[in-house]
């Protein structure tokens, strides 16, 4: 009888594949994201269940908490033009069936090359006393792949300022500093003292008030 936990898999595997052919699929921008937050929440079961509980919470968190809430809330806030995002689908269609033909054998080959290689090591347990799948990442992070992390940080930071600098670029009502002009400033050019004479301004008085007409005799 097959376990539980693989039959739980298999489920969460099929949901996971079937909501990310629906984000490819979905005409409406929106509709993909919500697909995308299907197949991230089927994603982190399956971390779950394969014992890696930190990519599991890392990936709601940060991908479904932050990330697609962001992307929800910049395209129902664009005024996106569906027609024009959907007039090229098809014509690319068979680059990307390549691609994800191409994708699929790749993964295919590394989850089934155990079962018909008899050398290979088998996978360490993860349920021994003290053990930490947090401590395990960490500990491959910082020295295995120690320069790969630096770079991909280095990348990532170049994101952020080239997002930053495209944004603000060509705005009128962008305000920006040139700290190389503040370094030149001197003590004179920050305040200017400008003399001027007192002018004694006189006020003027008020106009006399006009005397009543005379009566005319006899009347």
């Amino acid at each position: 009888m097959m376990p539980f936990n693989t039959i739980l898999f298999y489920v969460f595997s099929v949901v996971l594949v079937f909501a990310a052919f629906g984000v490819i699929t979905a005409r409406n921008p929106v509709h993909a994201a919500l697909w995308l937050v299907l197949s991230f929440f089927n994603a982190a079961a399956i971390w779950m269940l394969l014992r890696a509980e930190f990519l599991a919470i890392a990936l709601v968190l940060v991908y479904v908490g932050a990330v697609m809430v962001l992307f929800l809330f910049v395209v129902m806030m664009m005024d996106i033009n569906l027609d024009k995002l959907r007039e090229n689908f098809w014509k690319n269609s068979k680059l990307g069936f390549a691609v994800g033909g191409l994708m699929l054998g790749e993964m295919s080959f590394i989850l089934l090359s155990p079962l018909f290689d008899a050398t290979a090591p088998a996978a360490a347990p993860a349920n021994q006393p003290g053990y930490s799948n947090v401590k395990e990442l960490g500990h491959l992070i910082y020295t295995d792949y120690l320069f790969p992390f630096e770079v991909a940080a280095i990348i990532l930071l170049v994101a952020i300022v080239a997002a930053l600098a495209l944004t603000l670029r060509g705005r009128k009502d962008s305000k920006a500093q040139n700290p190389s002009r503040q370094v030149l400033v001197k003590s004179g050019d920050r305040l200017r003292i400008v003399k001027m004479a007192s002018v004694a301004r006189e006020v003027a008085a008020p106009p006399a008030a006009a005397a009543p007409a005379p009566k005319e005799a006899g009347k």
